[in-house]
Formats: structure tokens, C-alpha cells, sequence
């Protein structure tokens, strides 16, 4: 049977013109190349070519094979650049799920700017309630996700990416806003804006504010951050909420101060322990982690 190795020979006899050139090119001996050449006309059962003052002259019949041969060879090659590309983290696709406030806050923007850096390839990014984004990567319906602990299951690992903290979301005219922290006490006469009961976050709001023993006036209760900070947009209180959203799209008029102590929260990747990691994913998760420490390195300066 016809296999890559005549095939690898013809192309470069043909490319070449010689036996000696082709054994050159490929870096195999020339009794190699005759070998190999004299076995794949048997096999074809015709002639590819007359020998001429030491050159080989294509029959027509190897002219009529050329086209396919030097198709096979195309492919070939463009299965390198495409190998190329992967390997180097330019080509291929990934897919995220994030919790809402982390999804719609900094990881949008360090989506967008690894895109910029990669744009051969191709991103699917979920938001998600923290539960949802564990059951989306233990199930392997996502690569990659990102979301706040308590993360417990045993199909999925997970890396610390960052130690963030519930802080107070509000309009600039509310009297608290001058203040460059806030003290959970000083919370007491205020309506407060918080998550639903069943949210993730909640027990760690209900913690802080029954430790400083107080009677929390909570008027409004929400499932996402975003829905918290809008409601502080248009006044409806102070928003006890993850404030990495308000952070990467700021809203004129509303400010977010540090609550005092912290109410923190540790965010974590999350990854399905047996299914082997893409270069493309190393590379998001390289930039992912780059992109936070500077924005840290940003803020501690201001």
C-alpha cells in the first residue's frame, strides 16, 4: 500500500529535481531516496520518472498525482500553523462561568483585553450564581470558573485568585459618604440594601451586623450586586454588596467606602480535577491573575 513516507518522497523528488537534493531536504541518504522511490512506482505499477543527465524528469503521470500530493502537503502544513497557534494560546476556544458580580465586573474586562492579545480566540462567559458556576464545571460544561466560597465538591479543585470584601454602596449626597470607612455601627439608622436570605453572601452580612449588635433596618433585599448598586443609584439606601462591579463600570454620583471590620469573602477558580488544562486556559488564567495584581497595585497607591 501507498503510505506518507513514498508520498514524503515523491514531493520532494518533485520539489527537487534530483535524488541528491531530495535526499538533502529530507536528511536521509540517497540510496534511501532511490529505495523508496523505486518501491512507490511498483506500487503504482507506472513510471514517474526518466533519468536524464543525472536529473529526473516527471512522466506525465506524476504530473497528473502532483496536485493531490502537494494537496495532502498543504493541509499538512496548515495543521502546523493551526498546531502553532494553539500551542501559543492564539487560536482555540474557552469556556468561563463566573459568579454575576465577578463575571460583569473585572473578568469582562480582562476577557476583553486578553481578546486583544489573542484574537484568534474565542471566549463563552456565563454569569452565574456561585452554585450554579460549581455544577457548570463539575458537570464540564465549563472550563473555567470563578466564584466565592464555600466551594465543595468532589470532582472539582479549586486556587485562591483574590481576598475580596462586602463594602457600603451609595449615592455621594448620603451622609455617610463622606467618610473613607464606615463602621458596621454606624450602619444602625440607615435603610440598608442587602442580598436575599438563600444568597451565598447573606451569612456573612448577618454575621458582621450581628456582632456589632445591632438591629439592621434592611428594607430592600436583592439577588445580584448590580440590583443592590442600582437601587443605591436611585436612593433607595446604602448596598452591602461585593463592590467589583461598581469598581470596573463606575456610575457618576455613587461611591463605595470599606466596612469596618471587613466582611471578606475569598473568590476562587475553579477547575474539574481530571480534565487536562488547555494553553489557552494556563494563558487566561496567567493574564487573569497579572490583570487583578495590577488593578491591586493601582488602588494602593491611589
Amino acid at each position: 500500500m501507498i503510505n506518507l513516507k513514498h508520498v514524503e518522497v515523491f514531493h520532494a523528488v518533485m520539489r527537487t529535481g534530483s535524488v541528491t537534493a531530495a535526499a538533502r531536504m529530507l536528511n536521509v541518504t540517497q540510496p534511501a531516496v532511490s529505495a523508496t522511490l523505486k518501491h512507490f512506482e511498483s506500487r503504482l505499477q507506472m513510471k514517474l520518472f526518466e533519468r536524464a543527465g543525472g536529473r529526473l524528469i516527471p512522466t506525465p503521470e506524476a504530473q497528473a498525482l502532483l496536485p493531490d500530493v502537494a494537496g495532502i502537503y498543504g493541509r499538512i502544513e496548515a495543521m502546523e500553523r493551526l498546531a502553532q497557534d494553539l500551542a501559543g494560546g492564539r487560536l482555540g476556544s474557552l469556556s468561563i462561568a463566573a459568579a454575576s458580580p465577578i463575571a460583569n465586573g473585572y473578568l469582562a474586562r480582562t476577557v476583553a483585553s486578553f481578546l486583544q492579545a489573542h484574537p484568534g480566540a474565542r471566549i463563552t462567559l456565563q454569569s452565574l450564581a456561585s452554585p450554579q458556576v460549581l455544577d457548570r464545571v463539575a458537570n464540564r460544561e465549563a472550563e473555567l470558573g470563578v466564584a466565592y466560597e464555600p466551594v465543595v465538591h468532589a470532582e472539582v479543585q479549586t486556587e485562591l485568585l483574590a481576598h475580596n470584601s462586602i463594602a457600603c454602596v451609595m449615592r455621594q449626597d448620603h451622609p455617610l459618604a463622606q467618610r473613607t470607612e464606615i463602621l458596621v455601627p454606624d450602619l444602625a439608622p440607615h435603610s440598608l440594601i442587602t442580598y436575599l436570605p438563600q444568597a451565598l453572601l447573606r451569612p456573612y452580612v448577618d454575621r458582621a451586623l450581628s456582632e456589632a449588635g445591632i438591629s439592621p433596618n434592611i428594607t430592600v433585599q436583592v439577588g445580584l450586586s448590580i440590583t443592590g448598586i442600582a437601587l443605591a443609584y436611585h436612593g433607595a439606601g446604602i448596598a452591602l454588596v461585593e463592590p467589583q462591579l461598581l469598581e470596573s463600570m463606575p456610575l457618576p454620583g455613587l461611591v463605595a467606602r470599606p466596612l469596618l471590620p471587613r466582611i471578606e469573602v475569598k473568590t476562587l477558580l475553579l477547575l474539574h480535577r481530571t480534565t487536562p488544562r488547555s494553553r489557552l486556559l494556563e494563558q487566561f488564567v496567567t493574564h487573569l491573575r497579572s490583570d487583578l495584581e495590577s488593578t491591586r497595585s493601582v488602588h494602593q497607591k491611589n
